[in-house]
């Protein structure tokens, strides 16, 4: 089905009639209907990302929400109130969507469980290439003093460090409140469970491309793991950038997180989250992260990190198993939750023995 952009045809003369009979055009569409109950909520960036969801759903219903965006202007649900959203690409379409979705008054999200689902970057020492990752901690690495590095002091391994401290390794204070979030203990062990028997893709040219790291799990094939998610509107990629990412992880989460996937949406869509639960329309701890790597952040032995960039933009495959392991390591949270919706609408289960 086609996505439409923006406005179809609108005459003058259309307008002058609706405004002589009293037609009010501006009800919102809450307004003629009870809001959907919603038990999943699947939280895509883009359309590839969004493509294997849609197709495992089979969804039924699009509802189209104002402000979101003109790329994707609906919420796409199936019959048993699973739906799925696409908020655009970036922190800010990220932030923007998830609050026209949670103010719109089209949706009750009280008691649902939101699955923030997209592609990354992945560290050769957690995954490889088609791995997908739950998260415990999202970081941001965008909010930072930077120098760069052909002016940084002597001694620095990088030009990054905290907001108001005098040099790397320093803790800065959480001015922005949105540095860092931990997500539910709970709920991140059931999806780990239920989706890590999940049979992955995997493809010929990214098995490769992946022979050329000498250790695993970076030339092994992916698999459902659990690792930290690191978040940032800017494109990186090298060994010494991996590194700072590392160090940045363990400095914000006071040494107990552990940076495997860097991304750009995710601490932007907690916030939003954050909002709406203290607003009461959604509840935090039914909120869980997921992402896979699509390519890796760094450089193998002997390789430049821009011979790295241009490497693995040509691996056709790349994209395709991380997109689709979205889905396929998903879709068991997803079951489960629906299947066993008496015990999840009142909080994540325990574990069956």
């Amino acid at each position: 089905m086609k996505q439409r952009h923006g406005r179809g045809p609108f005459t003058w003369g259309a307008s002058l009639l609706c405004a002589l009979s009293g037609i009010a055009t501006a009800v919102p569409a809450s307004a003629a209907a009870e809001p959907l109950v919603v038990k999943v909520l699947i939280v895509n960036m883009f359309v590839l990302e969004a493509q294997p969801w849609q197709h495992a759903l089979q969804n039924t219903r699009e509802i189209r929400v104002p402000g979101l965006s003109a790329d994707y202007p609906t919420v796409r649900c199936d019959p048993r109130a699973v739906c799925q959203m696409t908020t655009g690409m970036g922190h800010a379409n990220a932030a923007a969507s998830l609050m026209a979705v949670l103010y719109s008054g089209l949706f009750d999200l009280r008691q649902t469980y939101v699955i923030v689902s997209g592609i990354a970057g992945i560290d050769p020492l957690r995954g490889t290439i088609g791995s997908v990752a739950w998260a415990r901690y999202v970081v941001d690495m965008g909010i930072a003093h930077e120098i760069d590095a052909r002016e940084m002091p002597r001694g620095w391994q990088d030009g990054y460090f905290g907001v108001m401290t005098d040099g790397p390794g320093k803790l800065p204070t959480f001015d922005y409140r949105t540095e860092l979030f931990q997500l539910d203990e709970s709920l991140l062990q059931r999806a780990l469970a239920l989706s890590k028997t999940a049979k992955l893709e995997d493809s010929e040219d990214v098995r490769r491309y992946r022979a050329h790291y000498p250790q695993a799990p970076a030339n092994a094939p992916p698999q459902v793991i659990e690792c930290d998610t690191l978040a940032g509107d800017t494109w990186w990629v090298g060994e010494r950038l991996g590194e700072h990412a590392r160090d940045w992880t363990r400095l914000l989460t006071g040494g107990a997180g552990v940076y495997c996937t860097t991304q750009q949406e995710d601490n932007a869509t907690l916030n939003a989250l954050t909002r709406g639960a203290q607003s009461g329309l959604v509840d935090l701890k039914r909120v869980a992260v997921m992402r896979s790597g699509s390519d890796f952040d760094r450089q193998y032995p002997h390789q430049s990190a821009f011979e790295a960039l241009r490497a693995q933009t040509s691996l056709k495959g790349s994209i395709k198993i991380s997109t689709e392991n979205l889905a396929i390591a998903g879709m068991p949270v997803v079951d489960a939750i629906v299947a066993g919706w008496d015990q999840w609408q009142h909080g994540v289960p325990p574990a069956s023995p």
